[in-house]
């Protein structure tokens, strides 16, 4: 009887072993197949942070551009302002210039007085 029990025992025990062993297998593919699940999320967000950083790039190149127009027209409304200001000033000047030798030309024909 005793025999029968040490074989029942080895038994029970390689049973269990290859029960182990066929769990552990198992839990090698399921790894695995975690671990190509993983890849392939990380391969999606990968395009996904391209295709944002896609747009970052258009959104940017598209202001850069608004800003470019803007600082142009600017420039333009400021030269067109600066042709105006000229005229305005020269006609300012010239309108001292008038005055200045109208005083000169009473200076010369009028007496001094003392």
């Amino acid at each position: 009887m005793g025999e029968s029990q040490s074989r029942y025992s080895i038994v029970e025990r390689l049973t269990q072993t290859k029960l182990e062993i066929m769990t552990k297998k198992s839990d090698l593919k399921e790894e695995l197949r975690h671990k190509q699940q993983k890849v392939e999320e990380i391969k999606k967000d990968l395009l996904n942070w391209n295709k944002d950083i896609e747009e970052d790039v258009k959104r940017e190149c598209r202001n850069k551009e608004r800003e470019v127009e803007k600082a142009v027209q600017e420039f333009e409304n400021t030269q067109e302002r600066l042709s105006e200001k000229e005229k305005v000033y020269d006609q300012k000047i010239g309108a001292i210039d008038n005055a200045l030798k109208s005083i000169e030309e009473i200076s010369k024909t009028s007496p001094t007085i003392s």
